[in-house]
Parts: structure tokens; sequence; C-alpha cells
């Protein structure tokens, strides 16, 4: 069984939904400490002035307090509009704005629920199937230092094997791993250039918004099936 933990993220880019597609079960980490800063709460699309980023606001944001235990601002104008201003025309705007706007709009708030949101109705838009869950309802051991509670959601899952973003190269190592009975491997995402709505030239990494808007449900498919393990 494959296993994959990851900080929810709000519409991050196509490695993640590599990395969830790929998975047999996939773990949103929801009970560790928000990150100020980070692309929890905000990601990058492409306007017709370049890549600019959109963010929603977090209430009382800090670094203290769980994933979990934080709250979106509840208006959001200004993000959905930046968005559909951005996107009117592409070609896929008419299937893809309905779900972006139920999403950042739904009544529940938490941050885990919007983000996780945000991967989980793309994959039911696709058609695909998608095993989650989320780290607060598993009752792992939470005084473990950061690669010992790994180690323990795989145990508890029984996952042999355990794969990570390719950032993770810098944190976990492939001997440690395997003296646990995992394997460790690390996604390296790839992607085929598609026309832009905003570009002549294209421009990779941006949230999965951008090929939400510019392309069809079999090309995203093929999209997220474009990676290799190493």
């Amino acid at each position: 069984m494959k296993l994959a933990v990851m900080q929810p993220y709000l519409f991050p880019y196509i490695g993640y939904y590599q990395l969830a597609h790929y998975s047999d079960t996939f773990i949103f980490y929801d009970d560790v400490n928000y990150i100020k800063g980070g692309y929890i709460n905000r990601n990058r699309i492409q306007t017709k002035n370049g890549p600019q980023l959109f963010a929603i606001p977090v209430i009382g944001a800090s670094s203290f307090k769980k994933i979990n235990e934080l709250h979106f601002q509840k208006d959001i104008r200004k993000t959905l509009a930046s968005i559909s201003q951005a996107y009117s025309k592409a070609p896929y705007f008419s299937s893809a704005f309905p779900i972006i706007e139920n999403i950042l709009t739904t009544d529940n708030r938490n941050i885990a629920n919007i983000t996780s949101l945000s991967i989980i109705k793309v994959f039911e838009y696709l058609s695909l199937s998608f095993n989650y869950e989320f780290s607060s309802t598993i009752n792992y051991i939470r005084t473990n230092n950061a690669q010992e509670k790994i180690y323990n959601l795989c145990e508890i899952h029984n996952a042999k094997k355990y794969i990570n973003a390719i950032g993770g190269m810098q944190l976990y190592n492939k001997d440690e791993f395997k003296k646990r009975n995992i394997e460790l491997g690390f996604i390296e995402s790839s992607i085929t250039n598609y026309p832009q709505i905003n570009s002549s030239t294209f421009i990779g990494n941006l949230s999965m918004i951008d090929i939400l808007m510019n392309c069809s449900k079999d090309e995203i498919i093929n999209q997220l099936n474009n990676f290799k393990i190493i």
C-alpha cells in the first residue's frame, strides 16, 4: 500500500494532485502548525500581466495554531473577481469556475475543510477515485518528531511504500525508511505544455486553477499521470 501525507494547500500546483492520485491512501496533515507566508492560503494564477498571487485572508493567523484550528475570512469577493477576470475567456471557464466558487464560498470556513475540498472536488470533477483521511482523525503518536510520526502513520496503515513530494529529498533518507521496512519514493512532476489563455510563453508551477481553466478533463488526467518516482 502506497501512503502519502501532506499539509492541505489551496488549489496547489499539479504535482500535489499527482501525489494524491498516485497514492492508495492520502492523508491531509491538518493537525500540524499553520505556516504563515506559505501556500496553505494562497497560490499563483496567470493574468494578462503575468503570474499573480491570489490569497484568502486567515482570521487570527498564527504559527502557534494548528491548521484545523483556523478559519478563512468569509468575504472573498476580491479573490473570486481576480480569478474570474483572469480566466473569463478561458475555454473551460464555464465548467471550472462554478467548482472553484462553490469551494471558496462554502459555509464551513475551516482552513482544513476548504483546502482539502480544493483537492477532493477536482478528483470528483474528473471522475477519479480518491481515498483520503485527515490526520486529526487518526490515533497516532503526536508527541513524536516529524519523521517518527510518518513511520507511525505508515505502521497504522500497513503501508510498505511512502511517497513524498520532491522537496522531501532534503528531509528524508531512503536508508532510514528501509530500516523500518518502508520503501521511500519521491514524485518528480512533469507537465506537458498547454495553451494558456493569458500567455504566449508557457508558465509552469501555477495553481491547479490554471489547468482547470485551460485543459479538458482528458487532458488533465493525462497530466496527472505525467511524473516519475525516484
